[in-house]
Parts: C-alpha cells; structure tokens; sequence
C-alpha cells in the first residue's frame, strides 16, 4: 500500500486544497492529510477546528485520513513510513518557497519524494489567507470553501458573518 502525506496549515481547508487531495486521492492508496501545529504560525482557527473542518470535508472518502502532527514533515514521514509529500501549486510563487521546503527535506531525507501538483486554474487565487481576510471583513466566502466549512464556520464563528 502506498501513502502520501498532504501536509499544511489548512486554515481554513479551501476548495483549492480539497481539489488537490481528491486529486492525490485517486493517485495513492491512502493520503494522510497532516494539520501541523505551527507555534510561530497565528491561525484564525485552533488546530481542533482545522481537524474537524477537514475531516469532514473528506468524510465520505475512505483513502483519506487526517492528523495533526508536530515538528518536521520529513519525521512524520519517517515514523509512519511515509515516502511521498504532496504539495499544491498555484503560481510560480508557490514555487519558490515549495521548491526551497523539498530541496531541504530531499537532504535532511533523500528517500522521501515531493510531488507537486498543479491547481485547477479556478483555484489559482485561492488560499487560506484570503479567505480570512474575507471572513474578517464579513465578506462572503462560499466560492471558496467547500460547503461543509462554510456551514461549520457559520455555525461556530458566526459572529465574523
């Protein structure tokens, strides 16, 4: 059986990520989604509503799993043995800093491999950070979140609405 980790902050989780596991999904036998917990990294959500957003956004998909983990991406991949990391791409600046984590995740451990896997163009200028800055403004997120996050951010944070 072949596993990959999904790795980020997913804060929230957007349709841009949910279209790349899904995608990675039909690649692996199993994508372990992993929720880093990033003490340097201020998120809107705490790393409990990260988990349950993203859990059930890929409720119905057996071959996705979710965690959260601590430390580096390569030890979790050492200590699950994991040999794929999948990231996400939008632009050519995702690229620079993408190519900079795997090029050091390639010394730090030669047998882990990163994939990188293009975003549908609808998704190019989506991510996380825009969608809170909408959510702070009170703006409407729905375009850019699966319908699940939106319910569970209506439901729990509504106060942002």
């Amino acid at each position: 059986m072949v596993t990959a980790i999904y790795p980020g902050s997913f804060d929230p989780i957007t349709k841009g990520h949910q279209a790349i596991a899904l995608r990675a999904s039909n690649i692996f036998d199993c994508l372990i989604i992993a929720i880093g917990k990033n003490m340097e990294k201020r998120c809107m959500f705490s790393l409990e509503e990260r988990l349950l957003l993203v859990q059930k956004t890929f409720a119905d998909i057996q071959k996705i799993k979710v965690v959260s983990y601590e430390g580096l991406t390569v030890d979790f991949c050492k200590t699950n043995n994991i040999r794929y990391v999948v990231r996400g791409l939008r632009s050519d600046m995702d690229w620079g800093a993408e190519s900079a984590i795997a090029h050091a995740n390639k010394l730090m451990s030669p047998e882990i491999e990163t994939l990188f896997l293009l975003t549908e163009p609808q998704y190019t200028g989506v991510s996380s950070s825009i969608v809170r800055e909408i959510l702070v403004n009170r703006g409407d997120i729905s375009a850019f979140v699966p319908d699940v996050v939106l319910n569970m951010i209506k439901n729990t944070h509504g106060d942002v609405f």
